[in-house]
Order: C-alpha cells, then sequence, then structure tokens
C-alpha cells in the first residue's frame, strides 16, 4: 500500500500544491483519479470558504460549498456536491489510474463519509493515494491509514519525488 498525506500551516499551500502537481503529472501522460481545487475560482468570502474542485483526470468542475449568506458561520459544504463528487470520482477513471490524489481529508471523512470509500477501493486496486490533509485532521487521517502513510513535507520537489516512485 502507498500512501502519503501533506499537510501546510500556509493558508491555501497544499491546495496550490496538488493542484499543480495533478497538472503537471497529466502533462507527462500520468492517468490520475480524485479531486483537485479549481485554483481559477476565486472565493467570494474573506475566509476562502466558498470552493470548487475538479474531479480528475478532465471531468467537472463542481461548487462544493454553498451560500449560507455573509452573517453565516456555519459549514458551508454542501453535502449533495461533496456526494456528487464522490460518485463521479468512484465512476471515473480509478480502475486504471496510476495515482489517486485528494485535496483534503476533511470533516466528512474524519466522518467516515465523503472520500473515505474512494480511498479504500484506491487502495484495494493497488493505486498509490496522496491526500491533503489540514493540521487539525492529521491524526484522524493517521488513525484511517492505519499508521501506514508517508508524511509528505509541503514540497513540489518532495511531492514529485514520492509520486515518481509510487508510480514506477
Amino acid at each position: 500500500m502507498k500512501i502519503a498525506r501533506v499537510t501546510s500551516q500556509k493558508q491555501g499551500e497544499t491546495d496550490r500544491l496538488l493542484s499543480s502537481l495533478a497538472a503537471r503529472l497529466q502533462a507527462k501522460g500520468v492517468a490520475l483519479a480524485g479531486i483537485v481545487k479549481d485554483l481559477s475560482h476565486e472565493s467570494s468570502f474573506e475566509n476562502g470558504c466558498d470552493m470548487k474542485v475538479q474531479v480528475l483526470p478532465e471531468g467537472p468542475v463542481i461548487q462544493i460549498t454553498q451560500n449560507l449568506g455573509a452573517g453565516s458561520d456555519a459549514c458551508r459544504l454542501d453535502p449533495s456536491a461533496i456526494a456528487e463528487a464522490v460518485t463521479r470520482v468512484e465512476n471515473g477513471a480509478l480502475d486504471g489510474a496510476e495515482l489517486f490524489i485528494l485535496n483534503k481529508f476533511g470533516p466528512e471523512e474524519v466522518a467516515g463519509r465523503g472520500f473515505v470509500s474512494a480511498i479504500g477501493r484506491a487502495v484495494q486496486l493497488g493505486v498509490p493515494v496522496l491526500v491533503g490533509v489540514s493540521g487539525a485532521s492529521c491524526a484522524s487521517f493517521d488513525a484511517f491509514a492505519g499508521g501506514l502513510a508517508d508524511d509528505l513535507p509541503d514540497d513540489a520537489n518532495a511531492l514529485d519525488a514520492w509520486c515518481n516512485a509510487a508510480i514506477s
């Protein structure tokens, strides 16, 4: 089983690293599955909690947050949009993928939902898995991965090296 996580303390850095990595790998012809943040989408909220993701390899861009109004401090994740993204990933190119990338192991995954089944299926198929994990979810991800995940630095060269080794 090849599984790794990357965490950055810099706001938005994990998303930037994984989205850029996916673009580089696709340009080299690597078959990808999963999702990455759509970096071209500009959040309409100051805290950046307005997000679109791209289903890999070339699938649709899906808005996974909902507008709850300017004064709301509730979670903006849209459960139906997350479910759509999960379904598209699971019904997509996972069988032929050389690498599975998930932009964030977040609250849905911590609760055993979201992309947990897609990660499990990738592992079952022998597809290497690279996951972005926020600091708050690291312990939950490590428990989920049974302590078997490599902890990668938030560095493009380190991610490239791990992916190249995992794919070959």
